[in-house]
């Protein structure tokens, strides 16, 4: 089944207790960024990001006891996407209370190499993100089988990453 809509937001505003994601691309193509991200890549300023619907849910949830997270795998130089990214949007959400992670595989074998973008919700559904070579989405499509392989992934994810904070600190794991 592809999700679209509210289908798809449904999947975050109804967790239980977490809502995961593994991010595997240096770039992703979204509509919304496109004036923010030319305007980075220029050296032009960009209006401060503060709050959003994001941030406001992942806030609230913490507070109820929820968990948000991500592990991103990169390799260096970082793209100018992720540079975008870490400033723009990953600063933000660590503050809120997404616990977003970096896993750097720049000198290493990259442990989850042939896995594909995915958010896992309550460890019970996962949803597959399939997106073109140049980061553009294709569609978002709900796993049909046994999740425990993502599981793993997961939690392969977490214990080789380190906290986003950390790694833009310095504590890069290599």
């Amino acid at each position: 089944m592809l999700l679209d809509g509210d289908e798809w937001r449904r999947r975050f505003t109804e967790i239980k207790r977490e809502a995961w994601r593994l991010e595997a691309l240096p770039q992703y193509l979204v509509a919304h960024e496109a004036e923010e991200f030319a305007a980075f890549r220029e050296g032009r300023p960009i209006a401060p990001y503060s709050t959003s619907s994001y941030t406001e849910r992942v806030s609230r949830q913490r507070a109820e006891g929820k968990r948000n997270g991500r592990v991103h795998i990169v390799t260096q130089p970082l793209s100018d996407y992720l540079r975008f990214e870490f400033s723009r949007y990953y600063e933000v959400h660590s503050r809120v209370g997404d616990d977003i992670r970096i896993l750097d595989v720049t000198n290493r074998a990259n442990p989850l190499g042939k896995v594909q973008d995915f958010w896992i919700f309550d460890q019970a559904e996962v949803v597959l993100m399939n997106y073109e070579v140049d980061g553009s989405q294709i569609s978002r499509e709900v796993f049909e089988g046994d999740v425990s392989s993502f599981i793993e992934y997961q939690r392969v994810a977490i214990a080789e990453s380190v906290p986003f904070e950390e790694y833009v600190n310095g504590g890069l794991r290599a």
